[in-house]
């Protein structure tokens, strides 16, 4: 019986042993899990990560600012301006444009975007940065009839020039007569036409200096059908605004006076008197060489009994006998006498 019990703890030692062994065999044959893997009972396995969101989308842009600007927006920067302005035609009228621009908009455009971005010199137009073209049109929206109407093609605008090539709408001070730069027309045409102005300072001169005439007396300087700018269709027309005694027809004409004025005269200035182109007698034989007086200035005359010592030094000019130079309704008016 002892034997018995004693053989059966043998085996039941052997087989708990060999158990162990087959168990740790077994574990060493199974590979290691990667480092930082832990076997996680099913029950705490991580439910799968969550789906990212989708990005957020860009802020909406502004709405794009068009349009005109309240009114009296524009002097809330620019008060200064808005001030002078207001003691021009510019600023008085309330008239509109096409579009419905009034003011400072008629001019610099719709300001509603300026002022949207904070005075931004982009969104708004500026004369100053245009072209002459460009400039002219702009004024020329409101002011393109009357004697403005031959402005597009005149000599000023083939010249590059614009309308604040002589105005300026901004006024520091006083605003001038038709907002001019200058405080005349005189001056403000002078300051180009220096040839002009040198001959307006000659002592038989039209009364320019003296204020009794100007520029515009004569020539419309934003364009016109006649030729150098004149205000009528030839120069003669011109002159007989003022001088309508001098008009033809006559009797007896007087071709070259008949053709122009400016044959005989210089309408600017001039160093002879009546503002004559050259001294007596010489302007008269610039046409009449061989005309029954000698061919020389005050030289002796002929020696035909019609004539006497010295005929062409009788009181230094053709006139004292032939008076009447701008043509005679007289009948024996033939040669100017009468």
């Amino acid at each position: 019986m002892r034997m018995r019990r004693l053989r059966w703890s043998l085996v039941t030692g052997f087989g708990a042993i060999a158990l162990t062994l087959a168990a740790v065999a077994a574990v060493q044959e199974e590979p290691a899990a990667p480092a930082g893997e832990q076997e996680v009972a099913p029950e705490q396995e991580a439910a799968p990560p969550a789906q990212a969101a989708p990005p957020a989308p860009p802020p909406a842009a502004a709405p794009e600012v068009s349009g005109f600007a309240e009114p009296g927006a524009c002097a809330t920067c620019h008060e200064d301006k808005a001030i002078a302005l207001k003691k021009t035609t510019h600023g008085r009228t309330e008239k509109k444009t096409w579009d419905g621009a009034s003011s400072c908009e008629s001019c610099h455009g719709p300001g509603a975007a300026h002022v949207a971005g904070e005075g931004d010199k982009t969104k708004i137009r500026n004369p100053k940065t245009l072209s002459a073209t460009d400039v002219s049109a702009i004024c020329l929206t409101c002011h393109e009839r009357g004697d403005r109407s031959h402005w597009m093609g005149s000599q000023h605008e083939g010249r590059g020039l614009s309308c604040l090539s002589c105005h300026k709408i901004h006024h520091e001070e006083a605003p001038t007569a038709k907002l001019l730069k200058e405080k005349t027309e005189f001056a403000t045409c002078s300051s180009c036409h220096l040839k002009r102005k040198a001959a307006l300072m000659r002592s038989a001169h039209m009364p320019l200096r003296e204020g009794t005439m100007s520029c515009v007396s004569c020539h419309n300087p934003h364009g016109s059908a006649g030729p150098s700018m004149l205000k009528q269709f030839s120069v003669n027309e011109n002159c007989y605004t003022c001088h309508a005694e001098k008009r033809s027809p006559t009797l007896w004409e007087h071709p070259p006076v008949r053709e122009s004025c400016v044959n005989c005269h210089d309408p600017h200035g001039s160093l002879h008197p009546r503002l004559l182109v050259a001294k007596q007698p010489r302007l008269c034989q610039q046409c009449h060489d061989e005309q029954r007086h000698p061919t020389q200035p005050y030289s002796d005359a002929s020696s035909a009994p019609e004539f006497f010592p010295n005929s062409r030094m009788f009181d230094r000019g053709c006139m004292n006998c032939h008076s009447q130079i701008h043509g005679s309704n007289h009948p024996a008016g033939m040669r100017f006498h009468r």
